[in-house]
């Protein structure tokens, strides 16, 4: 008898498995996936860690403030190899910065990229937990055009050179834009990208749409609010209780700006066929004092819009446009930087003062503050672990 026919042909009984057996499958599975895709971004809250400063706290003190305060996320500008052996063991999660300087060098070959990641991130892992390198920033739309060309150039060569590493399942690669992309954002639906960036846009989009970077955004109410005070609700920038705004064409209501920036991105994206790609805000914040033409940077303003979004953050939901997807942001900064150069509100961003206590109370405790804690739960759990959750049960009841 041939082989062939023997197996066709044999009686074959079917393989039991015990409900516990199938339920580890079942985890192992859920988990291992989610380990094959690199994300940089745990729960919905993050910080920007500026250091344009002579007077903050060290990095070790800065390490025990963002314990005390739960914050895992964490974006830095540069990949300052102090900071990033102080946060060693924290696990923090850090995305860290390939300044704009670099970018020209970079985008020559990957031998260039290959070097500045042996220098900067590879000496540090696994210990520093490194999840993310963010590839300039706010350069499509900046003033400089040779940049421009150069980006994806670079965004390849840093992507590649991790691929040879072995650790793109790890780090993420992207690169945060401005509003300054858009040609128009209002209402929500009407937004697209301007057309001398789309050439540039488009092939960058479809590079990290194939990597499964998302789509990074600096979104600020406080700029637009302080741009047009005339014309703006000030309780719509701050989540405040106002009238909101319609979209007609997708027939949505917002309640705040934040939501209706985020849509905007979304349906820029859309337009362009990316309507898959996530959108994660990479820097949002409210100027706690500023010029006497810069409206709205107030104390009490910097509080109600870094509490609301916080609050907001923590609830894990998403966008009138996107209802299913969970909001995350990064929210700018963690300190006032006494050396940023330009208006007084670039230089009063931040939730802690620079000797560490806060500038105003959210919920969060200096390093030398006594401010209660927040009343609020921010316990930030693992979308993954929620998924592997319900699925378990599902799998239960079909066993049981």
């Amino acid at each position: 008898m041939e082989f062939s026919s023997f197996v066709v042909n044999m009686p074959i009984k079917p393989m039991k498995f015990s409900p516990f057996f199938l339920l580890l499958l079942l985890v192992f599975s859920i988990t291992s996936l989610n380990v094959l895709i690199a994300e940089a971004f745990t729960g919905t809250y993050g910080i920007n860690y500026g250091r344009i400063a002579d007077n903050i706290p060290s990095p070790q003190s800065v390490v025990t403030l963002l314990k005390a305060a739960k914050i895992k996320n964490i974006r830095i500008y540069d990949a300052n190899q102090d900071v990033l052996q102080a946060f060693k063991g924290s696990g923090i999660e850090i995305v860290v910065g390939l300044g704009n300087e670099f970018l020209k060098d970079i985008s020559v070959g990957e031998d260039r990229a290959m070097n500045w990641i042996k220098e900067n991130v590879q000496p540090f892992l696994p210990g520093t937990s490194i999840r993310g390198i963010a590839v300039g920033n706010e350069i499509l739309g900046g003033m400089d055009v040779e940049l421009w060309e150069v980006l994806l150039p670079a965004v390849k060569n840093v992507y590649s050179a991790l691929d040879r590493l072995g650790l793109t399942k790890k780090i993420e690669v992207s690169s945060p834009h401005s509003e300054a992309v858009f040609a128009n954002s209002f209402p929500p639906s009407s937004c697209n990208f301007r057309d001398d960036i789309l050439p540039f846009m488009k092939p960058l989009l479809q590079f990290f749409s194939q990597t499964g970077s998302p789509f990074y955004i600096n979104a600020y109410p406080f700029l637009a609010y302080k741009s047009d005070p005339e014309h703006i609700d000030l309780k719509y920038a701050l989540f405040q209780s106002n009238p909101g705004i319609y979209d007609a064409k997708t027939k949505l209501h917002y309640s705040n700006m934040f939501d209706a920036m985020v849509d905007a991105a979304y349906a820029a994206l859309e337009k362009v066929g990316f309507q898959k790609m996530e959108v994660i805000v990479s820097e949002t914040g409210w100027a706690s004092r500023g010029d006497e033409n810069e409206a709205g940077a107030t104390v009490n303003n910097a509080r109600t819009y870094n509490y609301n979004l916080r609050k907001k953050l923590a609830k894990k939901k998403g966008t009138p446009y996107r209802p299913k997807i969970a909001v995350r942001a990064y929210i700018f900064a963690l300190f006032n930087e006494n050396l940023k150069p330009g208006p007084t509100s670039e230089r009063n961003f931040g939730l802690f003062k620079a000797d560490g206590s806060i500038a105003y109370n959210i919920g969060f405790t200096g390093l030398s503050s006594s401010a209660p804690s927040s009343l609020l739960s921010f316990k930030e759990i693992g979308s993954s672990y929620t998924l592997v959750f319900a699925s378990c049960a599902a799998i239960l009841l079909l066993i049981f």
